[in-house]
């Protein structure tokens, strides 16, 4: 066996760590852009006029309207759904959201029923949209950290989709 000089062997542990860093930026680089096509609302841009707030967001992929928020101040990731009669906050994340049970309630959901319960929201934030006191329901059936937004807080503004835009209306007076 022959021994390799110490200058070959350094250059060799050099090329795999380049190696090993290049793959983890590029993990980085694409894990980063796979959020931003799952969330094109991360930054929710709002604009206030006389007497409204209005909300823009951009659909995603696979055309869902996604975008980060607030439940009683705590950060979620909404989902629109103008099909869900409440907004649904699946059970773990109403746990960490210390969320207080109410009335237990049977669901019907695409997964079948399942038995959940009602609960209230101090505090609904989308950008500058704020809601108070809204009817939620939490649903175990749900998986994952998304809040289903449904029409107990939708039905509280005005909404127009044009293409892959949905703009958010609350009147403020």
């Amino acid at each position: 066996m022959t021994q390799q000089a110490p200058g070959k062997r350094a250059g060799r542990v050099l090329l795999v760590l380049a190696w090993c860093a290049g793959l983890f930026l590029a993990t980085r680089f694409f894990g980063a852009w796979e959020q931003r096509l799952e969330n094109p609302n991360t930054q929710v841009s709002s604009q206030q006029g006389d007497g409204f707030i209005e909300v823009k967001l951009v659909s995603n992929g696979q055309g869902h309207f996604v975008a980060d928020g607030q439940i009683n101040g705590q950060p979620v990731n909404f989902m629109l759904d103008t099909g869900a009669t409440d907004v649904s906050i699946p059970s773990r994340l109403a746990e960490r959201l210390n969320l207080e049970k109410g009335a237990p309630v049977t669901l019907s959901t695409a997964n079948g029923r399942s038995q959940g319960y009602r609960t209230r929201l101090e505090q609904l934030k989308l950008g500058d949209i704020v809601l108070h006191d809204v009817r939620a329901l939490v649903a175990p059936g749900l998986g994952g950290e998304q809040v289903l937004l449904g029409m107990s807080a939708l039905k509280q503004l005005e909404f127009t989709q044009r293409g892959g835009t949905m703009l958010l209306r609350q009147t403020t007076n």
